[in-house]
């Protein structure tokens, strides 16, 4: 710890225990003090042992009403972290800590050492972590907040099978098969597991970052959905309401077919958000709803340093109202949905929505003014309208609703 690079990350470290105090499952920071050569971090004493150790303990996995138990407790501390702006970048079993030896006492989250602040918006691109729980977009140096659910798969797949989902005898044998991103589920005990655990586990670890659950999502997922579990407010609705006030009238009525597609399971977790944003009388909501679900959602560093970021990315809302089905339209992301079992039967119900209130016709041109882009997409636009009628085709619908990926340029180095 003596050289200046160190000695600043653990400054780092220092910086975000302060800013993260309050969590239930989070090590509670006391002081630190430095001399010329150290830093000394003063931590509540954590006396029960490493997560990693009650697994070897029980011969390598969890039953499922078990690993639920620990699941939960990560996902919330996460899900707190994420909408304070953190990203911890080194999940694993090792950095959970029992506060005692008893076997119903609550875990910690420790060791914030490789974490960082990060906006909504912005791509991390220097690789840190360990080798068996590393994101695959983490080794292609351009990720956030998701490396930190892919993560969490990893440690619930160990917890419901007892082994790594990728292994290697090198960490370059690892990261390729984290980069393959395949695991294994077809030989024992997989096969007497659970649908919904299994489901869990893929929806996380997804090789497409785009398409896994958040932490706060994951909590309404059939597999441990309890009526008691508090759900927090998840900062990616905040991201996805940004992107809907900016879309066009044609995007947002897509976005809203969309929405009347959605099943129960995915209305579960939209209507928890609703609820924590506290509807006026008249069941809807504004800006000042969203201002005070994350100002008492957040901690005090939070609110100083980036809630009014946040939410001036949100100044459409000051003059207008949003009731349920709207904010439906607004909070759901394609890709996400794109992940599931049933989304070829959710996109085609929102096709014939979208054919009774918001199809129209248009040309290329305006098709590449709506996805922002320039006449050299011309060639591919042409597939997604119907010659029959000059609307967009089941396709161009699908295609559209995820628009085109462009890379960000907001990378930190």
């Amino acid at each position: 710890m003596t050289t200046a690079i160190s000695i600043e990350d653990v400054r780092r470290e220092v910086t975000i225990l302060k800013a993260l105090s309050g969590h239930k499952n989070l090590v509670r920071f006391h002081d630190s003090y430095e001399d010329a050569n150290n830093v000394y971090i003063i931590m509540e004493l954590c006396e029960g042992g490493e997560l990693l150790d009650r697994i070897l303990s029980r011969g390598g996995r969890y039953t499922e009403e078990d690993a639920k138990v620990i699941i939960v407790q990560i996902l919330s501390v996460v899900a707190f972290c994420h909408l304070q702006g953190v990203v911890h970048r080194d999940l694993k079993p090792e950095n959970f800590l029992f506060t005692t030896r008893d076997e119903n006492a609550p875990m910690k989250l420790i060791d914030f050492g490789l974490s960082d602040f990060i906006r909504p918006d912005e791509r991390l691109n220097d690789i840190v972590g360990s080798a068996y729980y590393v994101a695959p977009e983490v080794l292609h140096r351009s990720y956030s907040v998701e490396a930190d659910i892919w993560s969490i798969g990893v440690i619930t797949y160990i917890l419901l099978c007892g082994s790594r989902p990728f292994w290697a005898r090198t960490e370059s044998g690892i990261f390729r098969s984290v980069l393959r991103a395949d695991p294994n589920f077809d030989d024992s005990p997989w096969p007497s597991v659970s649908l919904e655990a299994k489901d869990f586990v893929k929806r996380f670890l997804n090789k497409d970052h785009r398409k896994r659950m958040t932490a706060a999502q994951a909590m309404t997922h059939p597999w441990l959905r309890d009526e008691n579990l508090q759900i927090p407010l998840d900062i990616l609705v905040y991201k996805l309401l940004k992107s809907y006030l900016r879309a066009t009238p044609f995007k947002r009525a897509a976005l809203k077919s969309l929405s009347k597609a959605l099943t129960e399971d995915e209305l579960v977790y939209l209507r928890a958000q609703f609820k924590l944003l506290e509807p006026n009388g008249d069941g809807r909501i504004s800006l000042e709803n969203f201002r005070m679900a994350l100002l008492q959602s957040a901690t005090d560093a939070m609110k100083e340093s980036r809630a009014s970021e946040v939410l001036n990315a949100m100044d459409a809302l000051s003059y207008r109202k949003m009731d349920f089905e709207e904010f439906c339209a607004a909070a759901i992301s394609p890709y996400q949905l794109e992940a599931l079992e049933g989304w070829e039967q959710i996109a085609s119900t929102a096709f014939e929505y979208f054919e009774q209130e918001g199809n129209r016709v248009l040309s290329v041109d305006e098709l590449a003014r709506e996805m922002n882009l320039g006449p050299s997409a011309h060639s591919l636009l042409r597939d997604w309208i119907r010659l029959s009628d000059g609307k967009l085709s089941f396709l161009g619908y699908t295609k559209f609703l995820h628009g085109v990926t462009v890379r960000s340029s907001n990378t930190r180095h």
